[in-house]
């Protein structure tokens, strides 16, 4: 099977996925516990990409300049600083880092 065929197959697959959510009925999900779960789900994913993303290179644990980046990242949205000057801190923190240690 070629990388086409497969990337096909899985397109597929997500919009029959997508066509199946509109079958359900509409009254399981009003109820509570499928919002909050729905919610929770999103956190605990957007959670472990950002980890994966941070610590992982292929298979083993990396910690170079992304870790405090991150902290950085985290402590400033924790302060509600807004997300543009978030992001751009971060980045410059990991950048001073690599520049003056030689951090991955």
């Amino acid at each position: 099977m070629t990388m086409w065929q497969i990337i096909l197959l899985a397109s597929i697959a997500c919009a029959a996925i997508k066509l199946a959510g509109y079958a359900v009925p509409p009254h399981w999900l009003e109820k509570p516990t499928a919002a909050r779960t729905a919610d929770l789900l999103t956190v605990a994913l957007l959670a472990a990409l950002i980890a994966v993303q941070t610590l992982g290179a292929g298979q083993q644990l990396v910690l170079d300049a992304r870790v405090p980046a991150l902290v950085v990242a985290a402590g400033l949205y924790w302060l509600r600083v807004p997300f543009l000057v978030v992001v751009i801190a971060a980045a410059l923190v990991a950048a001073a880092l690599r520049a003056t240690t030689g951090m991955g």
